[in-house]
């Protein structure tokens, strides 16, 4: 009788699981679990192309906020005289393109011509990326796919004329990666944004997010542009009933957090941080206990912005060290590339991206699959050491320390004790290394090295710790 109860219970259980429905309020909506395969993905990239990719422009300097620099953000900064650069865009567009050219004219040039989506699916497998996002629709309001509520400002009707979210998306998944699209709530010049709100949203926002994710069956539905409006007024909270009630994509799809005013870190799905900020504040203390993902350019713009130079490029071994940080408290990595108007992928790109993919060859599975290392039984302390330049993730019984420099000796690994059963070694290396317990720390010898040895980054593993 008690076996056949368990088994009741258990396939009760399962069918709970399986059929979970969701009511359209956060308190219902946040106890979804994100799916599994993101966390286990750990790097993505994130693709902002557009109208803006045209001008692909926007100010540089020191002087210059972080916000600021956002060349996709051309078009507001050229409008809106209150902002503190729309003197630079002014001058910049008055004399690169007249007086009497309107932004709306950029879309003709925005051609793709030279979009290639196949070879653009392949330079992100070799990367390391697990997932990739694109800018469906930034908050320019122009769509990279034909969508019937953005009729004439979209890459069907003008421009490229090609559906780019779909050939994107059918190459991205015949790589073996998954898709996600990015999707701007507001458009700073419709009209029926700023005269009728609530039309907006039920004639536009919703229908247009709808056919997004039945048309493509995305992974990632990955929201912006939420601040001028709580999420009651953007009904996100019924969006996502929808989404994760009778969408197709209702049991593999991931969503972040923005989808109101008051959502940021505190609703939807994983948290999001944009070069290191939350709406200009610092990174999320608790990060490591939700699942959230870190967003930032190669550069200090998402779109392709002309004026960066060398120097504001991050170095393939800044990226690493950003990629490595970022997991090691629990994050993923969203990592953006601006292609140029012609859908091509700057060199400089494509090169750091394939400098990532070299690393993560050898040393990926200390970043695949992996969750933080946590050392005390309140799981507060994270990343024990001997200096800032060592950081941990773990694997079943197995533990990562990734070093970011070569050390000029042992290395001890604080408050960590060995079993007589672990092995040590360092990934890509066939030269032994060696390992013992002194008091309550591991002291860890490393093989000698040769200069073709060299990495952007060193992984230690202790296996069976």
């Amino acid at each position: 009788m008690k076996k056949t109860l368990s088994v009741f219970l258990l396939l009760a259980a399962v069918f709970t699981l399986a059929g979970q429905s969701y009511s359209p309020s956060w308190e219902s909506l946040d106890k979804r679990r994100t799916p599994g395969w993101f966390e286990d993905s750990r790097f993505g990239i994130f693709i902002h192309w557009g109208v803006y990719s045209v001008p692909a422009w926007g100010p540089s300097g020191d002087d210059i906020g972080v916000y600021d620099k956002y060349s996709e953000w051309y078009w507001n900064k050229l409008m809106n005289k209150d902002s503190k650069v729309n003197r630079h865009f002014t001058d910049f567009h008055l004399r690169t393109y007249g007086p009497h050219f309107k932004y709306q004219d950029f879309a003709p040039m925005f051609r793709a011509e030279l979009f290639r989506p196949d070879e653009w699916a392949e330079l992100f497998r070799k990367s390391g990326a697990r997932y990739v996002v694109l800018t469906s629709k930034h908050h320019e309001g122009f769509t990279l796919w034909p969508s019937a509520q953005s009729w004439n400002w979209n890459s069907v009707d003008i421009g490229p004329h090609r559906d780019l979210c779909g050939e994107l998306t059918d190459a991205v998944k015949k790589a073996g990666l998954h898709m996600g699209f990015y999707y701007s709530l507001y458009e700073w010049y419709n009209p029926v944004y700023l005269n009728n709100f609530e039309k907006y949203v039920d004639e536009h926002m919703i229908p247009q997010m709808k056919d997004l994710v039945t048309r493509y069956t995305p992974d990632i539905l990955w929201t912006d542009g939420e601040w001028d409006r709580p999420s009651s007024d953007w009904k996100s909270e019924e969006f996502l009933a929808w989404l994760y009630n009778d969408s197709p994509v209702r049991e593999t799809v991931v969503v972040n957090d923005r989808w109101g005013s008051e959502t940021r870190s505190r609703h939807g799905g994983i948290f999001t941080t944009e070069y290191g900020l939350v709406h200009g504040t610092e990174g999320l203390e608790s990060a490591v206990y939700h699942p959230w993902e870190e967003c930032r350019g190669i550069g200090t713009s998402f779109g392709f912005n002309r004026t960066e130079n060398l120097d504001d490029y991050s170095s393939a071994e800044e990226l690493i060290r950003i990629l490595v940080s970022t997991v090691a408290a629990g994050g993923n990595l969203l990592l953006d590339i601006g292609p140029a108007a012609d859908g091509t992928i700057p060199v400089i790109m494509q090169q750091r991206l394939l400098e990532i993919g070299k690393w993560l060859e050898v040393n990926g599975e200390a970043i695949y699959g992996t969750r933080p290392y946590i050392t005390d039984k309140n799981q507060e302390k994270i990343n024990p050491g001997t200096n800032k330049n060592i950081f941990f993730t773990k694997k079943g019984s197995d533990l990562y320390a990734i070093l970011l420099n070569w050390p000029d000796g042992d290395v001890t690994l604080r408050g960590i004790k060995a079993k007589s059963s672990a092995r040590v070694s360092l990934l890509g290396s066939d030269r032994p290394a060696g390992m013992r317990n002194s008091g309550g720390n591991l002291t860890i010898t490393l093989p000698r090295l040769g200069p073709d040895d060299y990495q952007l980054a060193y992984v230690i593993k202790i296996r069976n710790l």
